[in-house]
């Protein structure tokens, strides 16, 4: 059965976003930090009268991978909770059929944890990510939450 998928791009890697956990796309502008969370957590915005914690998705995966400066965001919600998480770009969406993950596919063990499936789009192979277990990653399994 074929879904609708955003396309984006994390950490130079490109994957899809399963359009139902996508509550809308946003551009960040101010963000406050939070003292004493995780490296991932930027901080905290206010988007259309509500406070998301903002996610640094590429540090969440792989906390080695360096921060760079993301503006564009994707905004989920998971239990209860409000999160932007922070892409390096974002495409259009796309209608495909989700499938199971196949050994060879994952660009490292980092990805593994966060990683739900795999669409084909324009015949090659896309990782779909999964919001939930990003922000479940940002504090070693602890939700950080506004």
């Amino acid at each position: 059965m074929q879904q609708l998928f955003l396309l984006a791009r994390v950490a130079g890697q490109d994957v899809a976003i399963l359009s139902d956990h996508v509550e809308s796309v946003v551009d960040i502008t101010a963000v406050s930090p939070v003292p004493r969370t995780a490296r991932a957590v930027c901080g905290l915005a206010a988007l259309r009268s509500r406070v998301v914690t903002v996610i640094d998705t590429a540090t969440a995966i792989d906390p080695a991978h360096p921060s760079s400066p993301r503006r564009r965001a994707v905004v989920t919600q998971v239990d209860g909770h409000h999160y932007a998480l922070l892409v390096d770009m974002l495409d259009d969406a796309y209608r495909c059929e989700l499938r199971p993950l196949t050994s060879g596919l994952m660009p490292g063990a980092a990805w593994a944890a966060v990683v739900a499936g795999v669409i084909d789009h324009d015949d090659r192979a896309v990782l779909v990510l999964d919001l939930s277990a990003v922000v479940a990653r940002t504090a070693g399994g602890e939700r950080v939450a506004a």
